[in-house]
Protein backbone atom coordinates (compact mmCIF):
# COMPACT_ATOMS: atom_id res chain seq x y z
CA UNK A 1 0.00 0.00 0.00
CA UNK A 2 1.14 3.54 -0.41
CA UNK A 3 1.78 5.86 2.34
CA UNK A 4 -1.05 8.52 4.01
CA UNK A 5 -1.23 11.77 2.02
CA UNK A 6 0.55 13.77 4.80
CA UNK A 7 3.96 11.55 5.66
CA UNK A 8 4.89 11.81 1.78
CA UNK A 9 3.87 15.75 1.82
CA UNK A 10 6.37 15.89 4.59
CA UNK A 11 8.78 14.10 3.63
CA UNK A 12 9.03 15.81 0.33
CA UNK A 13 9.08 19.25 2.12
CA UNK A 14 12.08 17.88 4.31
CA UNK A 15 13.99 16.95 1.09
CA UNK A 16 12.84 20.27 -0.26
CA UNK A 17 14.84 22.18 2.50
CA UNK A 18 17.62 19.98 3.09
CA UNK A 19 20.48 21.51 2.23
CA UNK A 20 22.85 20.80 -0.31
CA UNK A 21 26.75 20.85 -0.22
CA UNK A 22 26.52 23.38 -2.98
CA UNK A 23 24.24 25.39 -0.85
CA UNK A 24 26.69 25.67 1.90
CA UNK A 25 29.81 26.82 -0.48
CA UNK A 26 27.58 29.64 -1.91
CA UNK A 27 26.16 30.88 1.39
CA UNK A 28 28.85 30.83 3.49
CA UNK A 29 32.35 30.99 1.43
CA UNK A 30 32.03 34.84 1.21
CA UNK A 31 31.97 35.13 4.40
CA UNK A 32 34.57 32.09 5.94
CA UNK A 33 36.46 33.93 3.45
CA UNK A 34 36.60 37.08 5.30
CA UNK A 35 36.70 35.32 8.46
CA UNK A 36 40.19 33.71 8.00
CA UNK A 37 41.33 36.77 5.72
CA UNK A 38 41.53 38.51 9.06
CA UNK A 39 42.56 35.81 10.78
CA UNK A 40 45.78 34.63 8.81
CA UNK A 41 46.53 38.58 7.85
CA UNK A 42 47.02 36.71 4.01
CA UNK A 43 44.87 36.31 1.11
CA UNK A 44 45.97 33.70 -0.64
CA UNK A 45 46.79 31.63 3.00
CA UNK A 46 42.68 32.38 3.64
CA UNK A 47 42.09 30.91 0.20
CA UNK A 48 43.59 27.94 0.56
CA UNK A 49 42.58 27.63 4.09
CA UNK A 50 38.70 27.72 2.81
CA UNK A 51 39.42 25.27 0.01
CA UNK A 52 41.03 23.00 2.36
CA UNK A 53 37.98 22.99 5.11
CA UNK A 54 35.54 22.88 2.46
CA UNK A 55 37.12 20.00 0.92
CA UNK A 56 37.27 18.19 4.62
CA UNK A 57 33.57 18.63 4.96
CA UNK A 58 32.45 17.62 1.32
CA UNK A 59 34.81 14.31 2.21
CA UNK A 60 32.18 13.77 5.26
CA UNK A 61 29.35 15.34 3.85
CA UNK A 62 26.97 12.35 4.59
CA UNK A 63 27.59 13.22 8.36
CA UNK A 64 27.80 16.94 8.04
CA UNK A 65 24.32 17.15 6.30
CA UNK A 66 22.37 15.43 9.22
CA UNK A 67 24.42 18.03 11.75
CA UNK A 68 21.83 20.64 13.63
CA UNK A 69 24.52 23.22 12.51
CA UNK A 70 26.60 21.91 9.65
CA UNK A 71 27.85 25.95 9.12
CA UNK A 72 29.50 25.78 12.58
CA UNK A 73 31.35 22.49 11.85
CA UNK A 74 32.89 24.05 8.96
CA UNK A 75 34.12 27.17 10.87
CA UNK A 76 35.29 25.15 13.60
CA UNK A 77 37.15 23.04 10.74
CA UNK A 78 38.36 25.85 8.70
CA UNK A 79 39.24 27.48 12.86
CA UNK A 80 41.17 23.93 13.46
CA UNK A 81 43.09 23.99 10.29
CA UNK A 82 44.16 27.42 10.88
CA UNK A 83 45.29 26.47 14.57
CA UNK A 84 47.44 23.71 13.42
CA UNK A 85 49.24 25.63 10.67
CA UNK A 86 50.10 28.22 13.20
CA UNK A 87 51.65 25.72 15.40
CA UNK A 88 53.43 23.67 12.16
CA UNK A 89 55.13 27.79 11.75
CA UNK A 90 55.98 27.98 15.27
CA UNK A 91 57.88 24.76 14.87
CA UNK A 92 59.80 25.46 11.60
CA UNK A 93 60.43 29.03 13.19
CA UNK A 94 62.04 28.09 15.94
CA UNK A 95 63.94 25.35 13.83
CA UNK A 96 65.22 28.12 11.31
CA UNK A 97 65.12 31.23 13.14
CA UNK A 98 68.05 33.13 12.05
CA UNK A 99 70.03 36.53 14.04
CA UNK A 100 69.06 38.87 11.12
CA UNK A 101 66.33 37.55 8.92
CA UNK A 102 65.71 39.56 5.28
CA UNK A 103 62.31 41.51 6.38
CA UNK A 104 59.27 40.03 4.60
CA UNK A 105 57.89 42.76 1.88
CA UNK A 106 54.72 41.27 1.54
CA UNK A 107 54.26 41.83 5.47
CA UNK A 108 55.16 45.03 5.54
CA UNK A 109 52.28 46.16 2.89
CA UNK A 110 49.87 44.08 4.61
CA UNK A 111 50.82 46.35 8.06
CA UNK A 112 50.25 49.01 6.02
CA UNK A 113 46.49 48.91 6.65
CA UNK A 114 45.14 50.07 10.27
CA UNK A 115 43.06 47.12 11.02
CA UNK A 116 45.16 44.41 10.04
CA UNK A 117 47.66 45.97 11.83
CA UNK A 118 45.22 46.42 15.27
CA UNK A 119 43.93 43.10 14.88
CA UNK A 120 48.04 41.14 14.63
CA UNK A 121 48.15 42.69 18.57
CA UNK A 122 45.77 40.47 19.34
CA UNK A 123 46.28 36.75 20.47
CA UNK A 124 44.99 34.03 18.08
CA UNK A 125 42.10 33.23 20.39
CA UNK A 126 41.09 36.83 21.06
CA UNK A 127 41.43 37.50 17.16
CA UNK A 128 39.29 34.67 16.65
CA UNK A 129 36.79 35.93 19.38
CA UNK A 130 36.41 39.11 18.25
CA UNK A 131 35.71 37.95 14.82
CA UNK A 132 33.31 35.56 15.48
CA UNK A 133 31.33 37.96 17.83
CA UNK A 134 31.78 41.30 15.97
CA UNK A 135 32.24 40.47 12.34
CA UNK A 136 30.15 37.30 12.32
CA UNK A 137 27.63 38.35 14.71
CA UNK A 138 27.93 35.14 16.35
CA UNK A 139 26.63 35.09 19.67
CA UNK A 140 29.37 34.03 22.50
CA UNK A 141 27.57 30.39 22.78
CA UNK A 142 28.07 29.94 19.63
CA UNK A 143 31.41 31.23 18.88
CA UNK A 144 32.36 29.15 22.24
CA UNK A 145 30.78 26.06 20.35
CA UNK A 146 33.01 26.75 16.94
CA UNK A 147 35.86 27.26 19.01
CA UNK A 148 35.91 24.53 21.72
CA UNK A 149 35.64 26.77 24.66
CA UNK A 150 33.18 27.84 27.36
CA UNK A 151 31.10 31.31 26.19
CA UNK A 152 32.07 32.82 28.99
CA UNK A 153 36.10 32.61 27.81
CA UNK A 154 34.80 33.89 24.47
CA UNK A 155 32.95 36.84 26.10
CA UNK A 156 36.75 37.34 28.02
CA UNK A 157 39.16 36.96 24.99
CA UNK A 158 36.28 39.19 23.24
CA UNK A 159 36.32 42.13 25.25
CA UNK A 160 40.04 42.20 26.07
CA UNK A 161 40.78 41.85 21.88
CA UNK A 162 38.27 45.03 21.66
CA UNK A 163 39.72 46.79 24.82
CA UNK A 164 43.45 46.19 23.03
CA UNK A 165 42.06 47.60 19.37
CA UNK A 166 40.53 50.89 21.00
CA UNK A 167 44.37 51.01 22.45
CA UNK A 168 45.76 50.33 19.39
CA UNK A 169 43.30 52.95 17.39
CA UNK A 170 44.07 55.55 20.22
CA UNK A 171 47.75 55.14 20.12
CA UNK A 172 47.37 55.25 16.36
CA UNK A 173 45.82 58.67 16.56
CA UNK A 174 47.42 60.38 19.05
Amino acid sequence: MSEPRERRTRAVVDVAHARTFEDLVRDEAPRLFAALRLLARDRLEAEDLMQEAFLRVWERWDRVAGMDDPVGYLYRTALNLYRKRLRRAAVVLRRAIAPNQPVDAIAQVESRDAVLRALATLTPRQRMSVVLTELLDYSSAEAAKVMGINASTVRVLASQGRATLRREVDDGEG
